[in-house]
């Protein structure tokens, strides 16, 4: 569902499988997650930079979350309409974006005709 926020910007996901993704995640991830959510919404995405967001490859870019347990990640893209659209939702356990993860994120984009 997307409502009307300050900025314009609205964030969703493209399908029940991302969303399920962030819901698996720990408490204080799903926290972080929603502030970065909110700071976009407010402010618009254009007013949000690092560390809450990082660009990964092409059109895909990150949502950067933390939580006393770890690091989540979620891969989003922008479409038309002032929208991000969150692709893939994932803990990250290494130094660097898997490239598995930027991979099914591109994939998630293309089967929803964002790409």
């Amino acid at each position: 569902m997307v409502y009307n926020t300050p900025s314009g910007w609205s964030v969703d996901f493209c399908s029940r499988r991302a969303e399920k993704e962030l819901e698996a995640m720990s408490v204080e991830i799903r926290a972080d997650f929603g502030r970065i959510v909110q700071l976009i919404e407010t402010y618009g995405l254009d007013n949000v930079h690092e560390p809450q967001i990082k660009h990964l490859a092409g059109k895909i870019w990150e949502m950067r979350m933390r939580g006393r347990d770890g690091i989540g990640r979620a891969a989003y893209i922008t479409a038309s309409g002032r929208q991000v659209v969150i692709l893939h939702c994932f803990v990250k356990k290494t130094q660097a974006t898997p490239r598995e993860a930027i991979d099914l994120a591109i994939k998630r984009a293309k089967e929803a005709g964002l790409l």
